[in-house]
């Protein structure tokens, strides 16, 4: 039986691929089969995006064409709520665009447009929920020589260690993840703060706000992130495109290279204290209803139970919420 030698490429190349290759996982296949994310699991998400986006057109004097960009749109959720949601004098107005590298999906509304890549120029609000964390990104490991590539056949995802990181890898991880014991590792996050970036690039006035799992330079995970999913379960992290692969997201980094692109207000929260000060709050609808409306009551207590799952500090309310502003009218989260 012959066997054939295993390929080694950077994680970033493997993660590229496997996501976003001619047959890749993101290229054929629809998030909500495979992992819950804060659009699925309520439309309490998106009416609070909604609520942001009519903070924004107030801020900005209701321009006659308001931007809602939502990036890694991925099943079309948050779009669609919006246009069939929102109040008729903000619909007429709204330039809804779902960047996204899959087909557009079935039942997508015409109001939206479904395109690969950023508009050239956004005024209004740009949403990157659950985006960042499949920004493909590679991999080190502290050795008694310095940090290593990791380098990992997609096929079995095996791996070994390569040679260094590039210089500008090396500076990203001495400022933003410094390793010290030999056997740690880290996820360089460069090219996730350059995703984003571009996004405050073409943000001309508004707001962009990115939620996803995230951590901070002073409490980097030891061994890194790196995680897969498939129909609803954690897997083995092999990059050979049957599954997500994700690493959460040095949010801090991408909200300084923000600053750099150019935004001028900067906030870093949770999305608990994020959609409490848009109005998500869990709370049970008083008992009395129960008597009066014992319909209306239940309807209320199933959306006080969305609500309650995605400010749960301890599931998507522990989220990290990176909001950045390109305008000195708009302050880049309400406070709570």
């Amino acid at each position: 039986m012959v066997t054939s030698s295993p390929v080694w490429v950077t994680w970033r190349e493997a993660m590229q691929q496997a996501l976003y290759g001619d047959d890749g996982f993101y290229v054929r296949e629809r998030p909500l089969g495979h992992f819950r994310t804060s659009v699925g699991a309520s439309p309490a998400f998106a009416d609070a995006v909604l609520r942001l986006l009519a903070r924004v057109d107030s801020a900005l004097g209701h321009p006659g064409e308001l931007d809602l960009v939502d990036v890694g749109s991925g099943d079309g959720l948050l779009v669609n709520h919006v246009v069939r949601t929102a109040e008729p004098g903000l619909a007429e107005r709204l330039r809804v665009t779902a960047v996204d590298l899959s087909p557009a999906p079935g039942g997508l509304d015409k109001a939206v447009t479904w395109s690969p890549s950023l508009p050239w120029e956004v005024r209004g609000l740009v949403v990157a929920n659950e985006w960042l964390d499949n920004v493909p990104l590679d991999i080190a490991e502290q050795t008694a020589g310095g940090p290593r590539l990791v380098l990992v056949d997609p096929e079995t995802g095996e791996e070994r260690l390569g040679g260094p990181p590039p210089e500008a890898d090396r500076a990203w991880l001495a400022r933003w993840w410094p390793l010290g014991t030999v056997g740690l590792r880290a996820e360089i996050g460069r090219p996730r703060d350059e995703a984003w970036a571009s996004v405050i690039g073409v943000l001309a006035e508004g707001l962009a706000v990115a939620a996803d799992y995230a951590h901070p330079v002073d409490n980097r995970p030891p061994y890194g992130t790196l995680a897969g999913y498939r129909d609803g379960a954690c897997v083995p992290p092999i990059p050979d495109t049957s599954c997500d692969i994700t690493a959460h997201v040095a949010l801090d980094a991408c909200a300084a290279a923000g600053e750099r692109a150019g935004a001028i207000s900067t906030t870093l929260t949770t999305q608990r204290q994020a959609l409490r000060a848009l109005g998500v709050s869990g709370d049970r609808p008083p008992l009395p209803l129960a008597a009066s409306d014992p319909a209306a009551y239940l309807r209320a207590l199933a959306r006080a139970s969305e609500e309650a799952e995605l400010i749960d500090p301890g599931g998507l309310g522990g989220f990290g919420w990176l909001a950045q502003s390109t305008s000195t009218a708009i302050e880049a989260l309400p406070s709570p």
